[in-house]
């Protein structure tokens, strides 16, 4: 074989039909994998209830293996993905928040009705201290389980273990001495060995028609009964001892005379949650400051930001000026850090006792604890953390500006304010219209730099809520949320979070509108 044949080999492509098979191998492990994990995640969903999960996961997992399978729908192996991607992290945490604001979910009303129902009896159990009482020998099953061999006051033999009660006989028991050696073949445990399994001998309950049997010393038991019982037919709790009746009343079984057992349980409450916002002055007054503190802490931070940004901007956009990379690269280090870090290196300087800005300048203003200084520090913080964007965005609006146009202003003898006024903010504009809406956005949901600067601090006296002084909406709806001193309240957070997001829409639609900035981009 001469040596242009052996190149003309080396350059032959690939046989088709072995391209085609690897391809179909690949596409069918995929395919394999995605169903395996789907059946683990259905097995665990159907072993939790979760049905709505398990129809999503079973519909998801049908249409993968329906279109990838198939050689007809070629669009939808593009469109599939991200769809199945979207509904999961987008469209069902959006319906999922939106149904929990119509719902009392929160500190006490976390369980579902079935839970709550389980729990509410089961905490009823006690023990009487008239209630039978029964000497008891442990006993050693053999196959790691334990039993009781139990002799009630009346003098009768029983066996208990987890199944229940059975009687004995006399001939079912092994004795040496007065000592129990066996029982009904069981091996009996003497105090030394019952002492090394008392988790166990604690923990084991024998059933009975009146009641639970328990140990309550290491050679005693007594009956422990239900102080509630469940009544299905009307769906109501009754109190064994008084016979009063609990009825469900928005997520809690109450008497009629107004008497409530806990837990409760998750209920729909219906727009309750958005009506606490204005039915109730001491959640109202808060929530209108607070959202009056966020709309102007957003609106500060956008035009702050953008005044210092474009004012630096236009100085370093000067002809000839020197240096002028290397002050670009210093002014967006803020942009570079962590804004987290940023955040709690500013509370730190901004300490009244031991931060640097106090003691360089010998000043004793309370930067983060006196309710104005606390909002003046936020607003300080967010300007440092924002002007380098701005100053980022307006250097490359500046530098797509056509220099003619400039040169053709001054040449009809436009001054310097009114070339800017005239020429540079217009053309500017079509550009930052779009960023200034998604940066007032943003600032309108900054949780970080509220969060870690002030923790929406310092407190307002008075108020129902934990609404601070510096909280904007998003850290007023964590703190309803997370923050166990006045109890979670999720139900109300879902609420205000669909009111936040209905709020930052409709200023961004207005605010689009006004600028006409589709129209412009377009």
């Amino acid at each position: 074989m001469t040596q242009d044949e052996v190149m003309v080999r080396r350059r032959r492509p690939p046989r088709t039909g072995t391209i085609r098979a690897g391809a179909l191998v690949r596409k069918l492990v995929l395919i394999a994998l995605v169903n395996g994990f789907a059946m683990f995640a259905m097995q665990r969903e159907l072993a939790l209830g979760e049905t709505g999960a398990l129809v999503a996961t079973l519909a998801a997992t049908l249409a993968i293996n329906g279109v990838y399978l198939s050689r007809r729908v070629v669009p939808l192996k593009y469109l599939v993905p991200g769809t199945i991607f979207m509904l999961l992290f987008i469209v069902y945490p959006v319906a999922y928040t939106v149904y929990i604001s119509f719902t009392n979910y929160g500190t006490g009303n976390l369980l579902t009705k079935d839970q709550a129902i389980e729990r509410l009896v089961a905490n009823s159990l006690s023990t009487d201290a008239d209630g039978a009482r029964f000497a008891i020998t442990p006993l050693d099953d053999g196959d790691g389980t334990m039993s009781l061999f139990m002799i009630a006051e009346d003098g009768s033999l029983l066996l208990g273990d987890e199944s229940g009660l059975s009687p004995l006989a006399g001939s079912d028991i092994t004795r040496d001495g007065n000592r129990v050696v066996s029982v009904d073949g069981r091996r009996a445990l003497n105090l030394g060995q019952a002492s090394q399994r008392q988790d166990e001998l604690l923990d084991l309950v024998v059933p009975a028609d009146f009641g639970e049997i328990r140990v309550q010393t290491l050679k005693q038991a007594t009956v422990a009964a239900f102080g509630l019982s469940y009544d299905a037919a009307s769906d109501e709790i009754v109190d064994i001892s008084t016979g009063t009746r609990y009825r469900p009343r928005e997520g809690r079984y109450t008497s009629d005379t107004g008497e409530v057992l806990t837990p409760g349980f998750r209920a729909v409450v219906g727009p309750d949650n958005y009506n606490r916002v204005w039915s109730n002055s001491a959640i109202r007054d808060p929530f209108i400051r607070v959202f009056a503190w966020n709309f102007a802490f957003a609106l500060l931070s956008v035009a702050l930001s953008m005044a210092l940004g474009l004012g630096i901007a236009l100085t370093l956009h000067r002809s000839g000026l020197k240096g002028v990379k290397f002050y670009r690269s210093l002014l967006i280090i803020p942009y570079a850090v962590p804004s987290f870090l940023s955040a709690l290196v500013w509370q730190g300087m901004l300490n009244r006792n031991f931060g640097i800005i106090n003691r360089m300048f010998h000043l004793d203003i309370n930067w983060l604890l006196d309710p104005w200084w606390a909002r003046f520090s936020v607003v300080l913080v967010n300007i440092w953390l924002g002007f380098p964007y701005m100053f980022l965005v307006c250097t490359g609006a500046l530098q797509s500006i056509p220099s003619d146009l400039m040169e053709a202003a001054q040449i009809d003898g436009a001054s310097a304010s009114q070339r800017f006024r005239k020429v540079t903010w217009p053309l500017l504009l079509i550009t930052l219209a779009p960023l200034l809406i998604a940066s007032f956005a943003f600032n309108f949901n900054n949780f970080n730099t509220v969060f870690l600067l002030t923790g929406g601090g310092p407190p307002v006296p008075g108020s129902q809520t934990p609404a601070g002084a510096t909280d904007i909406l998003i850290t007023y709806t964590f703190r309803l949320a997370f923050e166990g001193g006045r109890g979670q309240d999720f139900g109300f957070a879902a609420a205000i979070s669909v009111m936040i997001f209905f709020v930052v829409a409709t200023i961004s639609a207005i605010s689009f509108r006004r600028t006409k900035a589709f129209e412009n981009l377009a």
